[in-house]
C-alpha cells in the first residue's frame, strides 16, 4: 500500500491561524469542536498553543454517529486531566442547551468578578475553533437560532471570521476551519479522510476504501459483517484489497468479466460509515491508537 503523506493545507488556513492570534485577547473562552468519532485526529495540535491564554470547552460533535461507550471514555479522559468536554450533536440536538451552562461554569470566577464590579448583564465572549467539516457552521446556526453561517457537507466552506449572538448568554466569534501544515502520522490523515474532514480528492478513493474496510472489521467485526453479510471466519485472513472486494461482491458491484468495481465499493463504504448506516462507530479511543 502506498505510504505517501496525506496533506491538505489551503492558503486561507494560514490566515486563520493569524486571526486566532489576533483575536484571542477579545474573548473569555475558547470552544473547540472535535469529531466524536476521531477526537485525537480532529484536534489541531496548534490550537492549544494559539489559545493557551484562555480556558477551553471541548465539544465532541456528531455524537449520534459515534460509539456512545467510547465517547463516554473520551469525556472521562478530559475530566481526569482537568479539562472540560461535552458530547453534542447538531442534528439530534443532543446537549446543545447545556453549552451555555458549561461556559458559565468554567467562567464562574470571572462572572463573580464582573458581579463584584457591577458589570452585570455583560455577555461573555467565546471563540469557536475546529478543523474543516467538523460542524462549526451548523453549531453556530443552532446557537444563534438563525442561518448566520453557510453550511455544506464539505470542508473549507467558512472562509472569514464573524461575530454571532447566541441564545445562551454569550457572543460567539466563528473562525474558519483550520488544519495544520503536516499531520503527525499517516493514521491522522486516514482518519480525517474517512470522516470527510479533508477533500476526498486528497487520497485515492480505492485506497481509502481498503483502509476503512480493514479498520472497521478490526474494530467492529460484528457490525461490519452484519451490514455486508460476511462471515468473520471466511474473511479473517483477507488483506485489505480482498476484504474490499468481498464487500463489493456481496453488494453486487460487478463489472464485465466478473471483476469487482472497487471504486464504487469504496465510495459506498465511505458514505455508509459517514452516515452511520453500519452503526455508531468510533475510530479512536483515549487509551490506544485504535
Amino acid at each position: 500500500m502506498p505510504s505517501r503523506e496525506i496533506q491538505w493545507f489551503p492558503g486561507h488556513m494560514a490566515k486563520t491561524r493569524r486571526l486566532i492570534t489576533e483575536n484571542i485577547s477579545s474573548v473569555d473562552i475558547v470552544i473547540e469542536l472535535l469529531d466524536a468519532r476521531i477526537p485525537k485526529s480532529s484536534k489541531n495540535p496548534e490550537i492549544a498553543n494559539l489559545t493557551k491564554t484562555r480556558p477551553t470547552l471541548t465539544l465532541l460533535n456528531k455524537a449520534s454517529l459515534a460509539d456512545p461507550d467510547v465517547t463516554r471514555q473520551w469525556v472521562n479522559a478530559y475530566k481526569e486531566k482537568g479539562g472540560h468536554a461535552l458530547p453534542i450533536d447538531c442534528i439530534t440536538g443532543e446537549n446543545l442547551t447545556r453549552i451555555g451552562t458549561e461556559v458559565k461554569t468554567i467562567l464562574s470566577e470571572k462572572l463573580k468578578r464582573f458581579e463584584e464590579k457591577g458589570m452585570t448583564g455583560r455577555n461573555l465572549k467565546a471563540m469557536i475553533v475546529g478543523i474543516p467539516n467538523v460542524g462549526k457552521s451548523s453549531l453556530v446556526n443552532k446557537l444563534s437560532g438563525q442561518k448566520k453561517a453557510k453550511v455544506e457537507n464539505r470542508p473549507g466552506v467558512t472562509l472569514t471570521k464573524q461575530w454571532v449572538t447566541t441564545n445562551q448568554g454569550f457572543d460567539l466569534l466563528d473562525m474558519p476551519g483550520v488544519l495544520w501544515p503536516k499531520f503527525e502520522d499517516r493514521l491522522t490523515g486516514e482518519n480525517l479522510a474517512a470522516t470527510g474532514a479533508i477533500k476526498d480528492q486528497v487520497i485515492d478513493t480505492e485506497e481509502m476504501g481498503m483502509i476503512l474496510a480493514m479498520r472497521l472489521f478490526n474494530l467492529y467485526p460484528n457490525e461490519f459483517c452484519a451490514r455486508y453479510k460476511l462471515s468473520p471466519d471466511e474473511i479473517s485472513e483477507l488483506d485489505s484489497y480482498d476484504l474490499l472486494c468481498a464487500v463489493g461482491k456481496k453488494r453486487g458491484f460487478l463489472v464485465s468479466g466478473g471483476d469487482i468495481n472497487t471504486e464504487r465499493t469504496a465510495l459506498m463504504l465511505l458514505e455508509e460509515f459517514r452516515s452511520s448506516k453500519i452503526g455508531r462507530l468510533s475510530l479512536e479511543r483515549p487509551d490506544d491508537n485504535a
